[in-house]
């Protein structure tokens, strides 16, 4: 990565340039009420940010929830700033209680109760956020198809679809000259690094599909605020951050802190730093208030030197 890397990317079918930081909207309406998330959406797109990523079924996890609450947020908020379209939208079907899997007329009837719930006429990046093994790759590609036809949708992405399912996707949409995924979303970090490196970078390169890692900051184990297993009790996130805690774990954490420290910069700049390094497009971080933000936005311009690069590669060796 050049000393000089560019802070902004492009989407195939999307007109405005992606800034390289992808805000996840797992948390609006969850563990940020409206009030917070106008504030974190206000101070990403003031720092240079333009790139959200949401889901339907976001935050059906919650006590007391139902799917939608996030879009809902956002929904009110680009009615509140007038702003949709300076901001990329990137949101998902498959998982809504509402509306499980990819038949056509379910996925047709979520994508309208998410641009409902958006209060907007279309969706820059419109993802299959699960594989559906009851529907034949054929017709979903059919009917991802048919909505970019319709205007509604811009690009289409895919995320967690199986290696040989997922090719199967991209080859039929090819060979029929059908929308081709124009971004892959695979669960990368540095403690989960196996299955992207040795499966997914691939198709993504052959494709040449943008490629937006979730879970990038592992639920917030690589935001060194973790250093023991005791530090987790109570975080909201502790089910999600568990799985990663082991001797391997907190010692890719210590090398983190170390590389931060050097750079004067966040252990949580680092680690999105590195996935940049890695040739990742945007890497998806959520904030939970404004404050978290600053160590998100910095990351697209943080130069890590090959020697940096090297020793983290080394620490999460373990998940490679």
């Amino acid at each position: 990565m050049s000393q000089h890397a560019p802070t902004t990317a492009r989407i195939a079918g999307i007109e405005q340039e992606i800034f390289r930081l992808n805000l996840g909207g797992n948390t609006f309406g969850w563990t940020s009420d409206e009030q917070q998330s106008f504030d974190v959406l206000d101070t990403f797109v003031a720092a240079g940010g333009n790139f959200v990523d949401t889901a339907d079924m976001y935050s059906v996890w919650a006590k007391g929830h139902e799917g939608g609450e996030s879009e809902t947020v956002l929904g009110r908020w680009f009615a509140a700033r007038g702003n949709r379209d300076s901001v990329v939208l990137a949101t998902k079907t498959g998982a809504h209680p509402q509306f499980r899997g990819l038949a056509h007329d379910t996925v047709v009837a979520s994508l309208e109760a998410s641009l409902d719930r958006l209060q907007t006429g279309y969706v820059d990046l419109y993802y299959a956020h699960y594989d559906d093994a009851d529907t034949p790759i054929e017709q979903q590609v059919e009917t991802f198809h048919e909505l970019v036809d319709s205007g509604r949708v811009h690009a289409v992405g895919l995320s967690n679809y199986s290696p040989q399912r997922m090719r199967e996707f991209f080859t039929v949409a090819r060979e029929r000259g059908m929308a081709v995924p124009a971004a892959i979303q695979p669960h990368y970090n540095l403690v989960h690094r196996r299955d992207f490196e040795r499966d997914y970078a691939a198709i993504a390169q052959e494709y040449d599909a943008a490629v937006f890692p979730y879970f990038a900051l592992a639920s917030g184990f690589l935001t060194g605020k973790y250093r023991t297993t005791e530090d987790l009790e109570g975080a909201a996130r502790e089910q999600m951050a568990r799985e990663y805690v082991s001797p391997e774990g907190f010692a890719v954490v210590e090398e983190l802190v170390s590389v931060a420290d050097r750079h004067r910069a966040e252990p949580a700049t680092v680690a999105l730093a590195w996935l940049l390094a890695k040739g990742v497009t945007a890497p998806i971080a959520s904030a939970s208030s404004a404050a978290q933000l600053s160590s998100l936005v910095a990351a697209p311009a943080l130069h890590l030197g090959a020697d940096d690069i090297a020793a983290l590669d080394r620490a999460s060796h373990p998940f490679a």
